[in-house]
């Protein structure tokens, strides 16, 4: 995949409010952003254990999203209250899959992932595919529900040798 040139530090597409195609140069923050969502949201949902092991699962060089970053199809949402830092991002990997949706706490319940999940939305409805589908954690569920996907089936998922609970989802675009 051919990725865009990297915009200057802190700039959006003004197309796009506050939100800029991902690029492999992000990486760094969106490790950040990753481990940020973690141990600043999911501590309601899940225990201590589940918590560590998740977060780390991010920390080895860009850990889950290394090669996603650069094959995948991904966006940025910047600014706002770390000015011009990537505040939360998304990854369609492969086109049909949305991979990745994260946001720091900071600026969490913004609209940031609901305006990410959106446009990838719409990205993968331009590129011909009618259906997305994805592996749902405790804290994305109820976003994707309330955005019109479906669950398939639960399963577990092992981080580190620790169990978690997710949903299979999909949803038609139409």
């Amino acid at each position: 995949m051919t990725h865009p040139p990297d915009p200057p530090h802190g700039q959006c597409d003004a197309s796009l409010p506050h939100l800029r195609p991902l690029v492999p140069a992000d990486g760094d923050q969106v490790a950040k952003v990753y481990r940020d969502a973690v141990l600043s949201q999911a501590t309601t949902l899940y225990s201590p254990e589940q918590v560590r092991a998740w977060a780390a699962h991010g920390a080895a060089d860009h850990g889950p999203f290394r090669e996603p970053l650069l094959r995948g199809f991904g966006l940025v949402s910047c600014g706002g209250a770390g000015g011009g830092e990537v505040e939360a991002f998304g990854l369609l990997d492969p086109p049909d899959r949305l991979a990745l949706l994260y946001c720091r706490g900071r600026s969490a319940r913004q609209g940031r992932a609901t305006a990410l999940l959106g446009a990838l939305e719409a990205h993968a409805r331009s590129q011909g595919y009618r259906r997305l589908r994805t592996e749902a954690s405790q804290l994305s569920r109820p976003l994707l529900e309330r955005k019109g996907w479906q669950v398939e089936a639960e399963e577990t998922a092992f981080y580190a040798g620790v169990a978690f609970q997710r949903w299979r989802m999909i949803k038609e675009l139409t």
